[in-house]
């Protein structure tokens, strides 16, 4: 059990340090993306913001999964990549079919996978969910310059 813990424990501080890495580079883009939005806000603009944000979160937990999968076949568990990275991503996203299951000796890396990852789309739903309410204020307080200017005209 405890050597589960130990293979595994590198793993997720990898994984918890490339989840930051993809989380500050997609928050410098997003600020980027968004100062030169507010010149001309518009709606396919949110689109492109929105779509960068999980399009980056995304790629980062397929990393995350992929590192996973290579472990996996470092320890033998699998013969090919491909099915290294079908169960690392069934694992990771905590569907757990069990259709792919690990030996004995290394079966309990799986709940460990399934926390790392649960962790990490928590992560990657919190900077989205970050995203949708930044882009909620700017529209509010863009209509709402728009309402007292016409206020003023009139």
């Amino acid at each position: 059990m405890l050597i589960n813990f130990l293979v595994g424990l590198p793993v997720i501080v990898l994984c918890v340090m490339l989840q930051a890495v993809f989380l500050a580079l997609c928050a410098r883009r997003y600020v980027a993306l968004r100062r030169k939005m507010n010149a001309s806000p518009s709606r396919a603009g949110d689109v492109r913001l929105l779509s960068m944000v999980m399009v980056v979160m995304l790629i980062g937990n397929y990393v995350q999964m992929a590192l996973w999968a290579a472990l996996f076949l470092l320890l033998g568990e699998f013969n090919d990549f491909t099915t290294a990275l079908y169960f690392s991503g069934v694992t990771f996203a905590t569907l757990g079919y069990g259709d792919v299951v690990l030996s004995p000796q290394w079966r309990l890396l799986s709940p460990l996978e399934a926390a790392n990852g649960i962790l990490m789309f928590g992560v990657s739903t919190a900077i989205m969910t970050a995203a949708v309410i930044d882009l909620i204020k700017q529209n509010a307080a863009g209509e709402q310059e728009q309402h007292s200017r016409q206020a003023i005209n009139e």
